[in-house]
């Protein structure tokens, strides 16, 4: 289990950038697969990104490919979503989350991610 808390808040312009991070506690973090999910009002909970364990294979969300770019530093034990060139549908609550994967591997959005933070709203003006 690994306890996960994210910061970032943000209100942006459409065209902005805004950086998440998260930070996780526990032990063996390296060991964890690590992603981003967001939910945007009256709509289901979706995949936006991930990361394998050594950051070898990311995947993400067609929505948000080549926009965002999710990152990770297991020496601090964090993981970050930079978001770029943000649009009014970007605007959701964004969700870190973690899974036990000590491998590396593709199609990380079929992982079944069973650890959670609180999750941060992030605010998009058109």
């Amino acid at each position: 289990q690994v306890q996960l808390v994210e910061s970032g808040v943000g209100l942006v312009q459409a065209g902005g950038s805004l950086r998440l991070s998260c930070a996780a506690s526990g032990r063996s973090f390296s060991t964890y697969a690590m992603g981003w999910f967001r939910q945007a009002p009256w709509k289901e909970r979706e995949f936006v990104a991930a990361m394998d364990l050594s950051g070898t294979n990311t995947d993400y969300a067609d929505s948000v490919n080549g926009r965002f770019t999710i990152s990770r530093d297991n020496a601090k034990n964090t993981v970050c979503l930079q978001m770029n060139s943000l649009k009014a549908e970007d605007t959701a609550v964004d969700c870190c989350a973690a899974v036990y994967a000590p491998y590396n591997g593709s199609n990380l959005h079929r992982l079944d991610f069973d650890n959670w933070g609180q999750g941060t709203q992030v605010t998009v003006s058109s």
